[in-house]
């Protein structure tokens, strides 16, 4: 019996199968091999109503009338090789969620669907959309597509923004010959801030509203010039990674470096973001090593050979300064450097903060090269012991092969039968390092530099250590409460102004 089939496409039928006494027998592709697209035999369906027949002929017959094709459209091409354009963006149609129609794989070529940015600017590395404009982010450029509007200019140079057909507009760079380089993995976006590097000028950038800023000038110039300049070397290939940690509202760059070249220094993690003073500036650095990073709702996330590590934990059992299974000490490098024109003798050294805190480096300035006698020589910097030892003692404590310049608190108590933390000491308790007066952490400073041609008192006999300045770094120990919170308030120094060497 005759039926009514919905035409779907253009020029086919769609036959369906009425027997329910045969079985439809498909003999395959005799003539085609199976290995380069021949069909298998299939003699039997499961169900005798489930299969169907794409048919453009209209009775289905070999050799039948086929219903018309209609135009053709076709392209004839001149030069039939592909053609890589990276400076060019190109669009598809669209999707009407109305309709339901979906365009979006469909690329017109009787359409000027393309806009070109400036090739002398390098390849474009990343795209970003933002409300209604298209961030366009070339190696040496960076610039701004009007999408669906485009910008009129005026005799004086003003440009008005109006509404337009064109899917891409005009194309605005921004003041400045910055870009990303090859680095499109350092971008990350928070608000209307962007966030890059740029390996040609050795630069960490700030895309704000209409302008381009050097955030790598607040404080870090030289040491981001240095850095960058050997992520890609004809000796080495690194990247630049970075991501927003939204818990801690800051932007996190890992300087990758190539580790053959570089066994020891193969990577800093740094983070820009609020500094103590208010301002913005380079507030820390970092342990970790991630493979990438990104933010969900408080949380800062990053991956790492395969794994999910989640940061700023406050699970039970969470330790601070522990990333992916390995426990780094925090530290802090500052510099004492008052009355600067005068030599000082610094003497001791005091905290305001949680116990835990040590003395790993107090570091004066070199004196540099003179002459005593018609003989050159060079002075060193003075460098610091671990203070307040009793020398007394019939046994040396606590035993170390290097030990911190300063123990903690509790880490350098011990007892005069030669106990140490965290052994049972025996009253009264010593101190090898930091002792607890009047609510501070305090420790004398013991000179441990060779002696120095022209030294009165040669330099380990001498409390305190000279100098203009001196640079400390305090760090967290591993023996008090470890992976818990320890802060630190303020530090200082007693010294005396030298009169003479």
């Amino acid at each position: 019996m005759g039926v009514i089939v919905e035409v779907k496409y253009f020029n086919s039928f769609l036959l369906r199968k009425t027997s329910t006494t045969v079985r439809p027998v498909w003999n395959g592709s005799f003539g085609i091999p199976q290995t380069i697209g021949g069909f298998n035999v299939h003699t039997n369906t499961t169900n005798d109503f489930n299969w169907v027949i794409e048919e453009s002929r209209i009775r289905g017959g070999y050799n039948n009338t086929s219903v018309d094709f209609g135009v053709k459209a076709y392209l004839v091409e001149d030069e039939p090789n592909a053609s890589r354009r990276s400076n060019t963006l190109i669009y598809s149609g669209i999707f009407n969620s109305r309709t339901g129609i979906n365009d979006t794989n469909v690329f017109s070529v009787g359409q000027n669907i393309t806009k070109s940015a400036d090739p002398a600017n390098g390849s474009i590395q990343k795209l970003y959309a933002e409300d209604t404009n298209l961030i366009i982010l070339q190696e040496q450029k960076i610039s701004r597509a009007l999408v669906n509007k485009s910008a009129i200019y005026s005799a004086e140079g003003n440009a008005t923004v109006t509404s337009s057909n064109l899917t891409i507009g005009v194309i605005q760079p921004f003041p400045g010959q910055y870009g990303i380089s090859k680095n499109p993995e350092s971008f990350a976006v928070y608000g209307y801030d962007k966030y890059f590097a740029d390996e040609s000028n050795n630069v960490m950038l700030k895309l704000s509203g209409g302008s381009v800023k050097e955030i790598s000038g607040e404080g870090m110039t030289d040491y981001f010039r240095d850095q960058i300049n050997f992520i890609n070397t004809p000796q080495s290939s690194g990247f630049i990674q970075g991501g927003w940690d939204i818990h801690n509202k800051q932007y996190v760059a890992s300087l990758y470096r190539d580790p053959i070249q570089f066994p020891n220094d193969a990577f800093a993690t740094l983070a820009y973001g609020q500094s103590i003073g208010g301002g913005a500036g380079w507030t820390t650095f970092y342990s970790f090593k991630p493979d990438q990073m990104f933010s969900l709702r408080d949380k800062l996330y990053s991956l790492k050979d395969g794994q999910l590590w989640q940061h700023y934990s406050t699970e039970v059992g969470a330790l601070r300064g522990n990333f992916y299974g390995v426990s780094t000490p925090s530290s802090i490098t500052f510099v004492f450097n008052p009355q600067p024109n005068f030599s000082k003798t610094f003497k001791t050294i005091s905290y305001e903060g949680s116990s835990g805190w040590e003395v790993t480096s107090m570091i004066s300035d070199s004196t540099g090269e003179d002459l005593l006698g018609g003989v050159l020589y060079q002075e060193t910097e003075d460098r610091s012991v671990n203070s307040d030892y009793d020398s007394s003692l019939p046994i040396v404590v606590p035993p170390a092969a290097i030990p911190p310049s300063i123990y903690s608190f509790q880490q350098g108590q011990y007892d005069s039968l030669g106990n140490e933390y965290p052994a049972v000491l025996t009253p009264p308790i010593q101190y090898a390092g930091f002792n607890r007066k009047e609510n501070k952490y305090v420790a004398n400073i013991i000179n441990n530099s060779p002696a120095a041609m022209g030294e009165i008192v040669f330099g380990q006999s001498m409390s305190g250590i000279k100098g203009y300045y001196t640079t400390v770094t305090l760090s967290t120990d591993n023996v008090s409460n470890v992976g818990a919170e320890k802060e630190l308030f303020n530090v200082g120094t007693v010294y005396s102004v030298n009169s003479g060497y």
